[in-house]
């Protein structure tokens, strides 16, 4: 049962592996939202997320024999880590069944924590499943990654902390994957202030919570497509749902594109990596209906590699068309080619790649293609570009950029 009593003694606990994740007021966030924003940046944990909280209590709580016998979890990466952290600290072997398209960066962390890794499957659900039969095998004591009262009892001591250093929180944002996080924080949080509201997101992609809750029951989604790795889970805790079902007053869902362009955000304005799970409580914030508010975010974790942080970023840029292509149809002849150079150069548009192609109509007298793909300052910027185009008799195309 998720008691006050156990919160308290978790909080405590947690403190001998974690950091002190201050709350950092957002200006422009709260400009925008027309809200009081203030981030927890759980990103900035020695593990890279707020993971290690539940996992680290829950094998506090384990006997010397359950220890003895290694653990085993399944996990999408930052749970992994958490773990293999606490088991490192503990003196226990610890072994991860993770999804076989975890980012390299979370692999890399948990083996370096002494972990024993192993990749099975596409989703965590089926890392889950592996998981559980190993346990079974060899005897492992398994450590859920939600779906344990201990583990959510650890992960609400976030809440803790938020009322700590803001008692007048009026909103905590919180994303959900399978809803330990939710559950702890929403359960500790109501305990503390009965009148707070507490709002879950979720990938609009994996909206396992959501859908359970509109059942009255667990469900479990047929498939689940989304960038938020992190929260890409198919069935949420069977154990935790009822905490959530009466302790959490709304769940926003948050489409792939916003991450995309809140990543941006959080870099430009906050110099700061989040992963995409994480990033789910700053986009919801334009989904959030009121103004005038205190209102917590918490960022959740910040471990991506750097292939995925490269094309978030790419196709961000594109997205605010800070970076378009444009396809022109010319004569064949010396100096077109500068010509059309000149006038972009001009309109301070800055080209990173050309395409030629001769052989879009069978007279290249009468017609070449040529590909632009330029960097503009936004919108306005790209439009101006395309005008000065027009205007020395050019029909410039915006087509799709391939980077």
């Amino acid at each position: 049962m998720l008691t006050l009593n156990k919160f308290e003694e978790a909080s405590e606990k947690v403190k001998e592996v974690t950091l002190e994740t201050k709350l950092i007021y957002s200006e422009y966030l709260s400009e925008i939202t027309k809200n009081k924003v203030f981030l927890k940046p759980e990103n900035m944990q020695l593990t890279g997320a707020y993971k290690v909280r539940g996992a680290y209590y829950k094998i506090s709580t384990l006997t010397d024999e359950e220890r003895s016998k290694g653990l085993i979890t399944a996990s999408a990466g930052n749970h992994a880590q958490g773990v293999a952290y606490a088991a490192k600290r503990y003196g226990c072997k610890a072994v991860i069944v993770m999804p076989k398209g975890t980012p390299l960066i979370k692999i890399n962390r948990t083996k370096s924590y002494g972990a024993e890794v192993i990749l099975h499957g596409d989703v965590y659900d089926e890392a889950c499943a592996h998981a559980l039969e190993l346990a079974e095998k060899e005897g492992y004591t398994f450590i859920h990654p939600f779906d344990d009262l201990a583990v959510a009892t650890g992960q609400g001591s976030i809440a803790m902390e938020i009322f700590k250093e803001l008692p007048l929180v009026e909103y905590i944002l919180v994303p959900i994957g399978g809803g330990g996080l939710a559950a702890g924080v929403a359960t500790l949080a109501k305990l503390l202030n009965p009148k707070i509201k507490v709002i879950g997101v979720e990938p609009a992609g994996a909206s396992c919570m959501q859908s359970s809750l509109a059942a009255g029951k667990v469900t479990t989604l047929p498939m689940v497509n989304t960038i938020a790795d992190g929260t890409a889970v198919k069935t949420p805790g069977s154990l935790i749902f009822p905490y959530i079902q009466e302790n959490l007053d709304d769940i926003i869902t948050v489409e792939d594109d916003e991450l995309i362009g809140t990543f941006l955000d959080m870099v430009e304005n906050h110099k700061m990596v989040v992963e995409n799970s994480g990033l789910l409580t700053v986009a919801a914030l334009k989904h959030l209906d009121v103004q005038g508010k205190r209102v917590v975010s918490i960022l959740s974790g910040g471990n991506m590699d750097i292939i995925t942080m490269s094309s978030v970023v790419q196709q961000g840029l594109i997205f605010r068309n800070r970076i378009f292509t444009v396809s022109v149809l010319l004569p064949d002849r010396p100096g077109q080619l500068s010509r059309v150079a000149d006038v972009i150069a001009k309109a301070q548009g800055n080209v990173i790649k050309l395409e030629h192609n001769q052989f879009v109509s069978t007279n290249r007298n009468a017609a070449v293609e040529l590909r632009i793909t330029m960097e503009s300052f936004g919108t306005d910027h790209k439009n101006q570009i395309l005008k000065e185009l027009e205007n020395v008799g050019y029909q410039p195309k915006v087509v799709r950029t391939s980077l």
